[in-house]
């Protein structure tokens, strides 16, 4: 009975649940399981015939593709949206989520996918939500805002995924794609940083 301890030990390494891989989930299933709120054109939205449509639509396609799945698209609200992320609910949110140190603690991110001006990110509602853009009144000319970092989230603590989605986004950089699809819907490559 002396080999018991050393298999107690190894038994959590042997269970299928152990280090399980979002990556992993998404080949099994054959899909990349996609939230977003289709509210926002030209980010995402349901044109005239109810069909979901857009930027981040067209993206989705295009990142499901490269991982050799398809694209489930699931429109959801934005209580559930991250909260759906974080929970495993769905495996990424494509809906125009700002890269900020708050959401860095909670999910991984891919790199930006796009530059944004804070402006043209507003939702489509019957009352619409805007965004203040504080400046300060110190200086003679009010200084531009930043661009808004675009970024896909997904929960922490899949390194495989990252690289999988890391690499299908690079092959969709490198091969003029993303800057397409950005000239397409904005009239303008957003998928670099604006030089200042």
């Amino acid at each position: 009975m002396r080999f018991l301890p050393g298999l107690i030990c190894l038994l959590p390494l042997l269970s299928p649940l152990a280090n399980a891989e979002l990556i992993d989930d998404v080949n099994d299933r054959g899909e990349l399981r996609i939230a977003l709120e289709a509210n926002t054109p030209p980010f995402n939205y349901k044109d005239d015939g109810d069909q979901l449509t857009g930027f981040e639509v067209e993206l989705g396609q295009l990142i499901a593709s490269e991982l050799d799945v398809r694209a489930d698209f699931i429109v959801t609200d934005e209580g559930d949206l991250l909260q759906g992320v974080e929970s495993g609910k769905y495996d990424v949110a494509l809906n125009h989520i700002a890269l900020t140190p708050e959401l860095k603690d909670r999910f991984d991110f891919s790199e930006p996918y796009s530059y944004a001006k804070a402006d043209l990110i507003a939702q489509k509602e019957p009352e619409p939500r805007s965004m203040l853009l504080v400046q300060t009144l110190a200086q003679d000319k009010p200084k531009a805002a930043a661009p808004v970092r675009l970024a896909i989230p997904f929960q922490k603590g899949n390194p495989a995924f990252h690289a999988s989605l890391e690499n299908a986004l690079g092959r969709i950089k490198a091969d003029g794609r993303l800057q397409a699809l950005s000239q397409k819907w904005f009239g303008a490559d957003t998928s670099v940083a604006p030089k200042p």
